[in-house]
Parts: C-alpha cells; sequence; structure tokens
C-alpha cells in the first residue's frame, strides 16, 4: 500500500490515576479509569500505526513513568514522533502541537486518546478525505465537540484559541470560527468520546482491541464482587 502523504497528530496525555479520565470517578478508582485511558491511547496509537500515514507524531504532556501501563505506551510511542505539549489553555495547547507537526511541511489530520473505536482504515480513509478535498475536514463528536480537525494550512490552525473546549458547543463554534478564517469544511463521520461513563460500554462494542478487553476485565471483576 503506498504511504498516505499525511501527518496524523495525536493530541496525548499520560493516564495517570487521579489526571486522566477523572469523570469516570466514581464508579470507576482513579487507577481504574486511569487503565481506560491507557487502553484508549494503545489503540489509539496501533491504529494510527496501521493507517499507513506518512508521519506520526504524538504531542504529549505529563510523566509517563507515572502513567499505567507505561512500559507498553513506551514501546508504542518508539514508532511515533513525540513532541512536548506547548503551555497554555488547551486551544493554546492544539495550535502549537499543529504548528509542530506542520514542520513536516504535509497536510495534518489531528485527533485524541478518546476514540479507541477509530481504527485504521477510519483513519486512513479521513486523511484521504483530507488530500482529496485540499482544504479542512472536522469529524464531529457526539457530545457536540469534534474527534478530528485535519488541515491542509497549518496557520488555520490559530483560530483553536479562540474556541472555548470541552463544551457542548465546541464542534459548532470550531466550524464557525474555521469558515470566518476562509476554509472551506468537509465532514468526517461523528465518533463518541469517551469522556463519561454512561460511553464506556457502547465504545467498548464498537471495536476488538486494549479498549474492549480492559472494560471487559472490569466488568468481570464488578461481577465477582457482587456474586
Amino acid at each position: 500500500m503506498r504511504p498516505i502523504d499525511a501527518t496524523l497528530l495525536v493530541i496525548a496525555k499520560a493516564p495517570i490515576a487521579g489526571f486522566a479520565k477523572t469523570r469516570l470517578t466514581p464508579p470507576f478508582s482513579p487507577t481504574e479509569a486511569a487503565g481506560l485511558a491507557a487502553a484508549s491511547l494503545l489503540d489509539t496509537l496501533a491504529a494510527v500505526r496501521d493507517s499507513g500515514i506518512r508521519h506520526r507524531m504524538v504531542a504529549w504532556t505529563g510523566d509517563l513513568a507515572r502513567a499505567e501501563r507505561a512500559d507498553e505506551i513506551a514501546v508504542a510511542l518508539a514508532d511515533f514522533e513525540v513532541v512536548p505539549q506547548s503551555d497554555g489553555s488547551f486551544g493554546e495547547r492544539l495550535a502549537g502541537a499543529h504548528a509542530d507537526a506542520a514542520c513536516a511541511g504535509l497536510p495534518v489530520l489531528q485527533i485524541g486518546m478518546d476514540t479507541p473505536q477509530a481504527g485504521p482504515e477510519l483513519l486512513a480513509a479521513s486523511a484521504a478525505r483530507l488530500l482529496a478535498c485540499g482544504d479542512t475536514v472536522l469529524g464531529p463528536a457526539t457530545d457536540g465537540g469534534w474527534w478530528a480537525l485535519g488541515l491542509t494550512d497549518p496557520a488555520a490552525a490559530s483560530i483553536l484559541v479562540t474556541v472555548p473546549m470541552s463544551t457542548a458547543r465546541t464542534g459548532e463554534l470550531t466550524a464557525s470560527a474555521l469558515r470566518r478564517y476562509g476554509c472551506r469544511l468537509h465532514r468526517l463521520p461523528a465518533l463518541t468520546d469517551v469522556d463519561t461513563v454512561a460511553e464506556v460500554e457502547p465504545v467498548a462494542a464498537l471495536r476488538a482491541g486494549e479498549f474492549a478487553r480492559a472494560v471487559a476485565r472490569l466488568r468481570a471483576a464488578r461481577l465477582r464482587t457482587t456474586v
């Protein structure tokens, strides 16, 4: 398969107990929630690696040594260019990561680590869509945010600084800001981010992988405690 001439940028943070997926606690313990974040990240990195996209980058924050499944994550990260996230708000860190990724001179498709159901085929198709449209792609999330943003003009990422993040209108506001900048938007499939407990089981059912196995182990452990 011919490599896809794009950069796939993953925004990631160390899955540390009390630092990652805190909205899953309770009912999960901080360690269990971080374990789910680690599993989701491992699935995401594997999907990116197998997508056929030429350049792979992770913008990273947090102490990997303190993370759940740190050794496995370190092995997976060896297939990526890893850069530190900049300081500032989430929007500022996103914009900074896009600027870093743009140094490769390729269109950039950016995703997070909260959609373990996004397999290599979807990522490859999303990058191909970005290249075909020659402008901008946006993948909406079912909670009103977005799970993927692809840009052929790296300067357009500057609008992310102006958009309120993690709200029910983040996707809408991002799209509006991009249009004002002059981007022509093309839509990617909608996905569900794993942010709350209600989203864990439905997402786990969509694709076999580390996240689905981690959820199954937690489910089995809870059944044992109730018997």
